[in-house]
Protein backbone atom coordinates (compact mmCIF):
# COMPACT_ATOMS: atom_id res chain seq x y z
CA UNK A 1 0.00 0.00 0.00
CA UNK A 2 1.39 3.39 -1.04
CA UNK A 3 0.99 6.71 1.01
CA UNK A 4 1.09 10.37 -0.13
CA UNK A 5 3.05 10.81 3.48
CA UNK A 6 4.54 9.72 6.22
CA UNK A 7 1.77 11.38 8.03
CA UNK A 8 -1.04 9.30 6.01
CA UNK A 9 0.81 6.46 6.77
CA UNK A 10 0.43 6.94 10.23
CA UNK A 11 -3.14 7.41 10.20
CA UNK A 12 -3.41 4.42 8.90
CA UNK A 13 -1.41 2.80 10.73
CA UNK A 14 -3.36 4.91 14.16
CA UNK A 15 -6.70 3.43 12.55
CA UNK A 16 -6.07 -0.39 12.42
CA UNK A 17 -4.24 -0.88 15.86
CA UNK A 18 -6.95 1.07 17.45
CA UNK A 19 -9.90 -1.05 15.70
CA UNK A 20 -7.32 -4.78 15.78
CA UNK A 21 -7.04 -4.29 19.76
CA UNK A 22 -9.73 -1.52 20.96
CA UNK A 23 -11.99 -3.95 22.15
CA UNK A 24 -9.25 -5.45 24.77
CA UNK A 25 -8.13 -2.04 25.74
CA UNK A 26 -11.43 -1.30 26.18
CA UNK A 27 -11.49 -4.08 29.05
CA UNK A 28 -8.52 -3.33 30.53
CA UNK A 29 -9.41 0.70 30.55
CA UNK A 30 -12.95 -0.13 32.12
CA UNK A 31 -12.19 -2.82 34.14
CA UNK A 32 -8.45 -1.10 35.38
CA UNK A 33 -10.92 1.96 36.45
CA UNK A 34 -12.65 0.02 38.28
CA UNK A 35 -10.02 -2.12 39.85
CA UNK A 36 -8.61 1.18 41.54
CA UNK A 37 -11.28 0.61 44.58
CA UNK A 38 -10.84 -2.98 44.02
CA UNK A 39 -11.04 -3.50 47.77
CA UNK A 40 -14.22 -0.94 48.46
CA UNK A 41 -16.19 -3.60 45.87
CA UNK A 42 -15.14 -6.10 47.80
CA UNK A 43 -16.64 -4.89 51.11
CA UNK A 44 -19.46 -3.59 49.27
CA UNK A 45 -20.01 -7.25 47.85
CA UNK A 46 -19.52 -8.94 51.07
CA UNK A 47 -21.37 -7.19 53.93
CA UNK A 48 -19.25 -9.49 56.75
CA UNK A 49 -16.50 -7.62 55.61
CA UNK A 50 -17.45 -4.07 56.41
CA UNK A 51 -15.94 -3.26 59.39
CA UNK A 52 -12.18 -0.89 59.75
CA UNK A 53 -9.29 -1.89 58.03
CA UNK A 54 -7.35 -3.90 60.79
CA UNK A 55 -3.13 -4.16 61.56
CA UNK A 56 -1.41 -7.63 61.05
CA UNK A 57 -2.61 -9.53 64.02
CA UNK A 58 -0.76 -11.82 66.34
CA UNK A 59 1.12 -14.55 64.76
CA UNK A 60 1.57 -16.34 67.51
CA UNK A 61 -1.84 -16.72 69.25
CA UNK A 62 -3.53 -16.12 66.13
CA UNK A 63 -2.38 -16.47 63.16
CA UNK A 64 -0.52 -19.90 63.61
CA UNK A 65 -3.40 -21.75 64.53
CA UNK A 66 -5.65 -20.49 61.32
CA UNK A 67 -2.05 -22.00 59.18
CA UNK A 68 -2.04 -25.63 61.18
CA UNK A 69 -5.63 -25.71 60.48
CA UNK A 70 -5.69 -24.66 57.16
CA UNK A 71 -5.86 -27.63 53.85
CA UNK A 72 -4.54 -27.67 50.60
CA UNK A 73 -6.72 -26.79 47.91
CA UNK A 74 -8.76 -29.58 46.24
CA UNK A 75 -8.59 -28.94 42.71
CA UNK A 76 -4.80 -27.94 43.15
CA UNK A 77 -3.87 -31.09 44.55
CA UNK A 78 -6.09 -32.99 41.64
CA UNK A 79 -4.61 -31.24 38.87
CA UNK A 80 -0.71 -31.00 40.04
CA UNK A 81 -0.35 -34.12 42.66
CA UNK A 82 -0.23 -36.68 39.46
CA UNK A 83 2.20 -34.12 37.89
CA UNK A 84 4.87 -33.52 40.65
CA UNK A 85 4.48 -37.21 42.00
CA UNK A 86 4.57 -40.65 40.22
CA UNK A 87 1.00 -42.19 40.72
CA UNK A 88 1.98 -45.23 39.45
CA UNK A 89 5.06 -45.55 43.02
CA UNK A 90 1.54 -46.47 45.31
CA UNK A 91 2.46 -44.09 48.03
CA UNK A 92 0.95 -40.83 46.91
CA UNK A 93 0.94 -38.30 50.36
CA UNK A 94 -2.80 -37.92 50.63
CA UNK A 95 -4.52 -34.42 50.47
CA UNK A 96 -4.71 -33.52 54.12
CA UNK A 97 -1.09 -34.99 55.34
CA UNK A 98 0.70 -32.89 53.12
CA UNK A 99 3.46 -30.98 54.83
CA UNK A 100 3.50 -27.27 55.07
CA UNK A 101 6.64 -25.22 53.25
CA UNK A 102 5.95 -22.17 53.36
CA UNK A 103 3.29 -19.20 55.40
CA UNK A 104 2.14 -16.05 54.45
CA UNK A 105 -0.44 -13.23 55.68
CA UNK A 106 -1.09 -9.79 53.34
CA UNK A 107 -2.99 -6.95 54.54
CA UNK A 108 -3.11 -3.41 53.34
CA UNK A 109 -4.39 -0.21 54.46
CA UNK A 110 -7.99 -0.57 52.58
CA UNK A 111 -8.00 -4.42 53.70
CA UNK A 112 -10.13 -5.14 56.50
CA UNK A 113 -9.99 -8.71 56.30
CA UNK A 114 -6.53 -11.09 56.16
CA UNK A 115 -5.59 -12.85 53.01
CA UNK A 116 -3.17 -15.87 53.82
CA UNK A 117 -1.43 -19.17 52.27
CA UNK A 118 0.19 -21.80 52.59
CA UNK A 119 2.77 -24.00 50.49
CA UNK A 120 2.72 -27.15 51.15
CA UNK A 121 5.70 -29.08 49.77
CA UNK A 122 5.28 -32.73 47.81
CA UNK A 123 7.12 -35.91 49.27
CA UNK A 124 9.35 -36.93 47.18
CA UNK A 125 8.88 -35.04 44.11
CA UNK A 126 9.52 -36.66 40.42
CA UNK A 127 11.84 -33.34 39.74
CA UNK A 128 13.58 -32.19 43.13
CA UNK A 129 14.89 -29.12 41.20
CA UNK A 130 11.17 -27.50 40.83
CA UNK A 131 9.56 -26.17 43.65
CA UNK A 132 6.99 -28.67 44.20
CA UNK A 133 4.17 -26.82 46.44
CA UNK A 134 0.16 -27.14 46.24
CA UNK A 135 -1.33 -24.19 48.08
CA UNK A 136 -3.54 -23.29 50.17
CA UNK A 137 -5.72 -19.90 50.73
CA UNK A 138 -7.78 -18.60 53.21
CA UNK A 139 -9.22 -15.40 54.14
CA UNK A 140 -10.08 -14.74 57.76
CA UNK A 141 -11.02 -11.92 59.82
CA UNK A 142 -8.14 -10.60 61.39
CA UNK A 143 -10.43 -9.57 65.03
CA UNK A 144 -11.24 -12.56 65.77
CA UNK A 145 -9.57 -15.35 63.61
CA UNK A 146 -12.89 -16.62 61.84
CA UNK A 147 -12.36 -18.02 58.10
CA UNK A 148 -14.62 -16.37 55.79
CA UNK A 149 -17.19 -17.93 53.49
CA UNK A 150 -14.91 -19.05 50.60
CA UNK A 151 -18.19 -19.15 48.51
CA UNK A 152 -18.15 -15.49 48.61
CA UNK A 153 -16.52 -14.19 45.45
CA UNK A 154 -13.99 -10.89 46.21
CA UNK A 155 -15.69 -9.48 43.06
CA UNK A 156 -13.24 -6.18 43.18
CA UNK A 157 -10.13 -8.11 43.62
CA UNK A 158 -10.66 -11.75 42.58
CA UNK A 159 -12.90 -10.38 39.01
CA UNK A 160 -12.59 -7.00 38.06
CA UNK A 161 -8.99 -6.77 39.20
CA UNK A 162 -7.21 -9.48 37.00
CA UNK A 163 -9.78 -9.35 34.25
CA UNK A 164 -8.10 -5.87 33.44
CA UNK A 165 -4.91 -7.64 32.45
CA UNK A 166 -5.46 -11.22 31.89
CA UNK A 167 -9.06 -10.96 30.55
CA UNK A 168 -9.34 -13.87 33.45
CA UNK A 169 -7.98 -16.27 30.75
CA UNK A 170 -5.78 -18.24 32.93
CA UNK A 171 -5.18 -21.10 30.93
CA UNK A 172 -1.60 -21.06 29.37
CA UNK A 173 -1.78 -17.55 30.46
CA UNK A 174 -3.17 -17.00 26.94
CA UNK A 175 -5.20 -13.71 28.63
CA UNK A 176 -1.64 -12.27 29.95
CA UNK A 177 -0.25 -12.29 26.18
CA UNK A 178 -3.36 -11.01 24.43
CA UNK A 179 -3.07 -7.67 27.07
CA UNK A 180 0.56 -7.58 26.17
CA UNK A 181 0.44 -7.55 22.95
CA UNK A 182 -2.32 -5.11 23.08
CA UNK A 183 -0.48 -2.83 25.26
CA UNK A 184 2.63 -3.05 23.41
CA UNK A 185 0.65 -1.59 20.10
CA UNK A 186 -1.35 0.74 22.30
CA UNK A 187 2.22 2.67 22.49
CA UNK A 188 2.64 2.71 18.64
CA UNK A 189 -1.19 3.87 18.53
CA UNK A 190 -0.51 6.57 20.75
CA UNK A 191 2.92 7.47 19.33
CA UNK A 192 1.15 7.60 15.35
CA UNK A 193 -1.63 9.67 17.18
CA UNK A 194 0.35 12.09 18.42
CA UNK A 195 2.12 12.36 14.75
CA UNK A 196 -1.06 12.93 12.95
CA UNK A 197 -2.29 15.57 14.72
CA UNK A 198 0.52 18.03 14.79
CA UNK A 199 -2.08 20.85 16.41
CA UNK A 200 -2.34 18.92 19.49
CA UNK A 201 -2.47 22.00 21.59
CA UNK A 202 -5.56 23.26 19.94
CA UNK A 203 -7.29 19.67 20.11
CA UNK A 204 -7.51 20.19 23.75
CA UNK A 205 -9.58 22.99 23.82
CA UNK A 206 -11.76 22.41 20.53
CA UNK A 207 -15.15 20.28 20.65
CA UNK A 208 -17.70 21.06 18.78
CA UNK A 209 -20.97 19.19 18.81
CA UNK A 210 -23.31 21.30 16.99
CA UNK A 211 -21.48 19.24 14.34
CA UNK A 212 -22.01 16.34 12.47
CA UNK A 213 -21.70 13.18 14.85
CA UNK A 214 -18.30 12.60 12.63
CA UNK A 215 -16.90 15.99 13.19
CA UNK A 216 -18.02 15.96 16.78
CA UNK A 217 -16.99 12.40 17.84
CA UNK A 218 -13.76 12.86 16.07
CA UNK A 219 -13.38 16.07 18.16
CA UNK A 220 -14.11 14.19 21.52
CA UNK A 221 -11.90 11.35 20.84
CA UNK A 222 -9.05 13.79 20.03
CA UNK A 223 -9.95 16.03 22.87
CA UNK A 224 -9.96 12.67 25.32
CA UNK A 225 -7.24 11.83 24.15
CA UNK A 226 -4.80 14.68 24.60
CA UNK A 227 -6.15 15.63 27.83
CA UNK A 228 -5.07 11.72 29.27
CA UNK A 229 -2.17 11.09 27.10
CA UNK A 230 0.31 10.95 29.48
CA UNK A 231 -1.69 8.48 31.68
CA UNK A 232 -2.39 6.36 28.89
CA UNK A 233 1.27 6.14 27.83
CA UNK A 234 2.04 5.46 31.38
CA UNK A 235 -0.01 2.60 32.68
CA UNK A 236 0.19 0.90 29.31
CA UNK A 237 3.98 1.25 29.54
CA UNK A 238 4.34 -0.04 33.06
CA UNK A 239 2.37 -2.59 32.65
CA UNK A 240 4.43 -4.01 29.71
CA UNK A 241 7.24 -3.62 32.85
CA UNK A 242 5.93 -4.89 35.54
CA UNK A 243 4.49 -8.66 32.96
CA UNK A 244 7.51 -8.71 31.13
CA UNK A 245 9.85 -10.53 33.56
CA UNK A 246 7.09 -13.18 34.79
CA UNK A 247 5.26 -13.98 31.60
CA UNK A 248 6.05 -11.96 28.17
CA UNK A 249 10.24 -12.78 28.78
CA UNK A 250 10.06 -16.04 30.48
CA UNK A 251 13.36 -16.90 30.12
CA UNK A 252 14.05 -17.96 34.01
CA UNK A 253 11.88 -20.53 33.24
CA UNK A 254 12.76 -21.98 30.03
CA UNK A 255 16.29 -21.57 27.90
CA UNK A 256 17.94 -19.75 31.18
CA UNK A 257 16.52 -22.10 33.66
CA UNK A 258 19.78 -23.87 35.06
CA UNK A 259 21.45 -20.26 35.04
CA UNK A 260 18.30 -18.65 36.98
CA UNK A 261 18.62 -22.03 39.23
CA UNK A 262 22.71 -21.34 40.19
CA UNK A 263 22.03 -17.49 40.23
CA UNK A 264 18.92 -18.34 43.61
CA UNK A 265 21.75 -20.70 45.10
CA UNK A 266 24.96 -17.87 45.09
CA UNK A 267 22.12 -15.09 46.23
CA UNK A 268 21.20 -17.38 49.13
CA UNK A 269 24.75 -17.77 49.94
CA UNK A 270 25.38 -13.59 49.79
CA UNK A 271 22.69 -13.13 51.25
CA UNK A 272 22.50 -15.52 54.31
CA UNK A 273 18.96 -16.44 53.37
CA UNK A 274 18.65 -20.34 52.90
CA UNK A 275 17.87 -21.49 49.75
CA UNK A 276 16.80 -25.04 50.33
CA UNK A 277 15.69 -26.93 53.70
CA UNK A 278 18.68 -28.80 55.73
CA UNK A 279 16.40 -32.01 56.54
CA UNK A 280 16.97 -31.06 60.31
CA UNK A 281 13.95 -29.96 61.84
CA UNK A 282 13.69 -27.17 64.25
CA UNK A 283 10.78 -25.58 66.34
CA UNK A 284 10.01 -22.13 65.83
CA UNK A 285 10.71 -19.11 68.07
CA UNK A 286 8.25 -16.29 68.88
CA UNK A 287 7.31 -14.82 65.47
CA UNK A 288 5.25 -11.48 67.43
CA UNK A 289 8.91 -11.03 69.16
CA UNK A 290 10.09 -11.01 65.51
CA UNK A 291 7.65 -8.44 64.72
CA UNK A 292 8.32 -6.28 67.56
CA UNK A 293 11.97 -6.00 66.57
CA UNK A 294 11.38 -5.26 62.76
CA UNK A 295 9.21 -2.08 63.75
CA UNK A 296 11.83 -0.80 66.45
CA UNK A 297 14.40 -0.91 63.40
CA UNK A 298 11.74 0.87 60.93
CA UNK A 299 11.21 3.61 63.58
CA UNK A 300 14.93 3.67 64.34
CA UNK A 301 15.33 4.46 60.53
CA UNK A 302 11.97 6.96 60.99
CA UNK A 303 9.84 5.27 59.29
CA UNK A 304 7.84 3.81 61.73
CA UNK A 305 4.89 1.43 60.16
CA UNK A 306 3.08 -2.15 60.39
CA UNK A 307 3.68 -5.22 58.78
CA UNK A 308 1.89 -5.23 54.94
CA UNK A 309 3.71 -8.66 54.53
CA UNK A 310 4.97 -11.72 56.48
CA UNK A 311 6.68 -14.80 55.09
CA UNK A 312 7.76 -18.35 56.57
CA UNK A 313 10.32 -20.02 54.45
CA UNK A 314 10.96 -23.52 54.87
CA UNK A 315 8.67 -24.20 57.87
CA UNK A 316 9.62 -26.36 60.61
CA UNK A 317 13.32 -27.09 59.42
CA UNK A 318 16.55 -25.94 60.84
CA UNK A 319 17.27 -23.66 57.90
CA UNK A 320 13.74 -22.08 58.28
CA UNK A 321 13.72 -18.08 58.35
CA UNK A 322 11.07 -15.16 59.13
CA UNK A 323 10.62 -12.54 55.98
CA UNK A 324 8.68 -9.20 57.54
CA UNK A 325 7.65 -6.31 55.19
CA UNK A 326 6.54 -3.23 56.26
CA UNK A 327 2.99 -1.67 54.60
CA UNK A 328 4.33 0.95 52.30
CA UNK A 329 1.14 3.04 51.91
CA UNK A 330 2.40 6.25 52.96
CA UNK A 331 4.89 6.37 49.64
CA UNK A 332 4.64 5.74 46.29
CA UNK A 333 7.45 3.17 45.53
CA UNK A 334 6.19 -0.42 46.43
CA UNK A 335 9.11 -1.09 48.84
CA UNK A 336 8.54 -3.56 51.91
CA UNK A 337 11.89 -2.48 53.86
CA UNK A 338 12.11 -6.31 54.59
CA UNK A 339 13.98 -7.55 57.53
CA UNK A 340 14.76 -11.08 57.75
CA UNK A 341 15.31 -13.26 61.01
CA UNK A 342 16.21 -17.13 61.47
CA UNK A 343 13.13 -18.67 62.87
CA UNK A 344 14.60 -20.78 65.36
CA UNK A 345 15.61 -17.95 67.62
CA UNK A 346 14.65 -15.07 66.10
CA UNK A 347 18.12 -13.83 64.99
CA UNK A 348 18.01 -11.08 62.34
CA UNK A 349 20.01 -12.72 59.38
CA UNK A 350 19.50 -9.14 56.82
CA UNK A 351 18.07 -6.01 56.53
CA UNK A 352 17.35 -5.04 52.68
CA UNK A 353 20.18 -2.69 51.76
CA UNK A 354 19.62 0.67 50.07
CA UNK A 355 18.04 0.26 46.38
CA UNK A 356 20.20 1.73 43.56
CA UNK A 357 18.88 3.72 41.13
CA UNK A 358 17.88 2.16 38.79
CA UNK A 359 15.93 -0.14 41.55
CA UNK A 360 14.46 2.68 43.13
CA UNK A 361 13.04 3.81 39.59
CA UNK A 362 11.80 0.61 38.92
CA UNK A 363 9.81 0.31 42.41
CA UNK A 364 8.61 4.02 41.88
CA UNK A 365 7.14 2.89 38.54
CA UNK A 366 5.17 -0.20 39.87
CA UNK A 367 3.62 1.64 43.26
CA UNK A 368 2.72 4.40 40.68
CA UNK A 369 0.40 1.71 38.38
CA UNK A 370 -0.12 -0.46 41.66
CA UNK A 371 -1.65 2.48 43.56
CA UNK A 372 -1.18 1.06 46.83
CA UNK A 373 -0.90 4.16 48.66
CA UNK A 374 -3.33 6.18 50.52
CA UNK A 375 -4.24 9.22 48.43
CA UNK A 376 -7.76 9.53 47.37
CA UNK A 377 -8.15 12.47 45.27
CA UNK A 378 -5.20 10.55 43.12
CA UNK A 379 -7.40 7.14 42.80
CA UNK A 380 -10.22 9.20 41.63
CA UNK A 381 -7.93 10.96 38.81
CA UNK A 382 -6.48 7.24 38.33
CA UNK A 383 -10.71 6.10 37.87
CA UNK A 384 -10.78 9.68 35.50
CA UNK A 385 -7.81 8.64 33.28
CA UNK A 386 -9.30 5.12 32.78
CA UNK A 387 -13.11 6.42 31.61
CA UNK A 388 -11.38 8.74 29.41
CA UNK A 389 -9.51 5.99 27.73
CA UNK A 390 -12.92 3.94 27.13
CA UNK A 391 -14.10 7.28 26.06
CA UNK A 392 -11.28 7.76 23.49
CA UNK A 393 -11.91 4.13 22.28
CA UNK A 394 -15.66 4.21 21.74
CA UNK A 395 -15.68 7.43 19.59
CA UNK A 396 -12.98 5.81 17.94
CA UNK A 397 -15.22 3.19 16.78
CA UNK A 398 -18.18 5.66 16.13
CA UNK A 399 -16.03 7.80 13.51
CA UNK A 400 -14.32 4.99 11.81
CA UNK A 401 -18.24 3.38 11.23
CA UNK A 402 -19.47 7.30 10.52
CA UNK A 403 -17.06 7.68 8.24
CA UNK A 404 -17.01 4.43 5.90
CA UNK A 405 -20.61 3.20 6.50
CA UNK A 406 -21.94 5.27 2.95
CA UNK A 407 -19.15 4.38 0.50
CA UNK A 408 -19.83 0.27 2.58
CA UNK A 409 -23.36 0.68 1.42
CA UNK A 410 -22.48 1.34 -1.75
CA UNK A 411 -20.36 -1.02 -2.63
CA UNK A 412 -22.30 -3.75 -0.84
CA UNK A 413 -19.43 -4.21 2.31
CA UNK A 414 -20.16 -5.12 5.72
CA UNK A 415 -17.56 -4.14 7.13
CA UNK A 416 -19.00 -1.08 8.96
CA UNK A 417 -21.97 -2.42 10.07
CA UNK A 418 -19.55 -5.73 11.95
CA UNK A 419 -17.37 -2.84 13.43
CA UNK A 420 -20.17 -0.98 14.54
CA UNK A 421 -21.80 -4.62 16.13
CA UNK A 422 -19.38 -5.66 18.17
CA UNK A 423 -18.34 -1.48 19.54
CA UNK A 424 -21.99 -1.58 20.90
CA UNK A 425 -21.43 -5.06 22.49
CA UNK A 426 -18.44 -4.39 23.81
CA UNK A 427 -19.03 -0.94 24.98
CA UNK A 428 -22.16 -1.68 26.39
CA UNK A 429 -21.72 -5.65 27.18
CA UNK A 430 -19.07 -4.87 29.84
CA UNK A 431 -21.24 -2.25 31.24
CA UNK A 432 -24.15 -4.24 31.60
CA UNK A 433 -22.17 -7.36 32.60
CA UNK A 434 -20.39 -5.54 35.37
CA UNK A 435 -23.65 -3.88 37.06
CA UNK A 436 -25.49 -6.76 36.56
CA UNK A 437 -22.34 -9.20 38.92
CA UNK A 438 -22.62 -6.28 41.39
CA UNK A 439 -26.32 -6.58 41.75
CA UNK A 440 -26.49 -10.30 41.90
CA UNK A 441 -23.55 -10.73 44.08
CA UNK A 442 -25.44 -8.43 46.25
CA UNK A 443 -28.64 -9.95 46.09
CA UNK A 444 -27.12 -13.14 46.42
CA UNK A 445 -25.63 -12.50 50.04
CA UNK A 446 -29.30 -10.75 51.38
CA UNK A 447 -30.73 -14.25 50.37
Amino acid sequence: MKFANTRQAMAWLHTWLGLIFGFVLMICFFFGALSVFDREIDRWAIPDTRFDPQPMPSFDTMLLDVFERTEPDVAEYNRLMPIYHDPDAGDMTPRTELPADEYWAYTTHRDPVLLMGIGFRVPKPLNTEEHNHIHGRVTIDPRSGEELPSNSLKIGSDWFYPLHYSLNLNWNFIGFYIVGIAAFFMLVALVSGVWIHRKIFREFFTFRREKKTQRATLDLHNLSGVVALPFHFFFALTGLIIFAAFYYLPVTNTMLKPLHNMHETIEADTTGLPHERSGIAASMASVDDMVSEAKRRWAARDMAGEVGFLMVHHVGDANSYVSIYRAGSDRVSLVGEGIHFKASNGEVLREDPPHSTAESIAEFLTGLHLQHFEHWFLRWLYVLGGLLGCVCIATGFIFFTEKRKQQHAKNNSQGSRIVDAFAITTVTGIVIAAVSMLVANRICSLI
